[in-house]
Formats: structure tokens, sequence, C-alpha cells
């Protein structure tokens, strides 16, 4: 049992653990689901679920969006990826502010140690947009068009947050990499670090940039992608 004394303290002296406090940021599971590297960033438990130490989330997310920063100001891409429910919406409102490319939902096998064949489906998809934006897939019967359309469909669903995606990404930005191991693992082959925000249940060594937080959260998971974004537009003005 912990009481809030010293979370209450740090809210009112420093503005960032104040809004991380805000959005629930410091919660995480049960100490039964707690992963052994995350003892460190573990400040106690309140009603058995274990609570985050907000300084040490500091500590970790300044490291990471100096990373985000130095990325934006090389003009690099950084690859969002989620396919937490909670996080689906956040994730894509990157692409709306930054241009970023994305994976919200399932990660798809190869992204990244098979980009040029992921590349080839993209493009597939971009082409028959436009064939049907022009209207020339009239040429087709009713059932073709059907089929097709339903090609469309599957493409968009699951590569549209990739067409801005040229080339392999200078890193991944992870939403729970517990959840997403395809993608650390694939990261890990084309040496391409990964930040990522991560639950007590995580492995922190599965992450270069990891950043100890609630991960199950809408309002937590948004706040730490609007600190990523900022990050980057902040490296982008660098750059100028």
């Amino acid at each position: 049992m912990i009481t809030t004394e010293n979370t209450s303290q740090n809210k009112i002296s420093d503005p960032v653990i104040s809004a991380m406090f805000s959005s629930g940021a410091h919660y995480g599971y049960s100490r039964s689901r707690r992963h052994p590297s995350m003892k460190p960033f573990i400040f106690g438990a309140k009603n058995k679920t274990e609570i985050f130490d907000l300084d040490k989330t500091k500590e970790s997310i300044d490291k990471a969006l100096e990373v985000v920063r130095t990325l934006a100001s090389q003009k690099k891409q950084i690859l969002f990826v989620s396919s937490k429910h909670e996080a689906l919406n956040a994730i894509k409102s990157v692409h709306d502010r930054l241009g970023m490319p994305y994976v919200a939902g399932r990660w798809i096998g190869g992204t990244l140690t098979n980009f040029g064949e992921i590349r080839k489906r993209v493009e597939k998809q971009q082409n028959l947009l436009e064939q049907k934006t022009k209207g020339e897939l009239s040429k087709y019967t009713k059932k073709e068009r059907l089929l097709i359309d339903r090609e469309i469909d599957n493409l968009t669903r699951f590569f549209s947050g990739l067409v801005v995606m040229k080339d392999i990404p200078a890193a991944l930005f992870v939403i729970d990499p517990k959840r997403e191991k395809t993608a650390i693992s694939e990261a890990k082959k084309m040496n391409v670090p990964v930040i990522s925000l991560s639950g007590s249940d995580c492995n922190i060594n599965d992450s270069d940039f990891p950043i100890p937080g609630n991960d199950s959260s809408m309002a937590s998971i948004s706040f730490f992608i609007d600190q990523i974004v900022k990050a980057y537009e902040e490296g982008r003005k660098k750059s100028l």
C-alpha cells in the first residue's frame, strides 16, 4: 500500500509529471504480472495495482524524445506500431500530424524483413485505387469488380498506413512491445532501434529506448504519442 504524497509533490513541481499523473500513466498491472526487468521502475502498489515511479518514467521519456528530435532533424521516418484497440486512433493520427507511416492493427510478417514484397502490395493497392477512381474498372464484369473491390478493401486495411514508407524506417515507436513481438523481432534483425511505451508486464530489454508507463489506457497512450509528435515537430524545425 502506498500514499500519493510523493507523486502529488512531483505533480505540483513538474508539469510533465503532472500531465502523466493526470493521464493515468502511473498505473501498471498487478504484481503477479510484472516482468522482473520492471522492478526498478515501480514505486509501490495501491489496491493490488503497481504504480510506476514517474520520476524514472520522465527520465526515460526524456532520452526517447531526444532520439526523436535527432531523427526529425535528419528527416528520418519513424514507424508507429500498435494493435491495441485503445491505441488505434492515436496511432492513425500521427499520419495526419506528421505524415509518418503506421501499423494500426495486425502486424504483417515481413513488413521490415521482406520490405520489397510488402512495398509491392502497397503499390498494388495504390494502383487499384487509382484505376477505380478513374473508372478504369468498368471494363470488368460485375462479379470481377466485386472481387477487385474486396481485394482493395483487404489491401487498404493492412497496408494503407505504409503508403508513405518508401524504405526501411529509421526507428519504430511501439505501444506494448510484449504484444508486438513480431515487430520487435524484425526490428532487431534489421538493426532498427525501438522506442516503446512499455507496461509493467513488458521486458524492458526488448526496446532500445523503453518508456515505462501505462500502455493500456487511451489517455496514457495519447499523452505519450503526443509527446513523441511534439518532439518530432521540434526536431523538424531544426532542419529548416
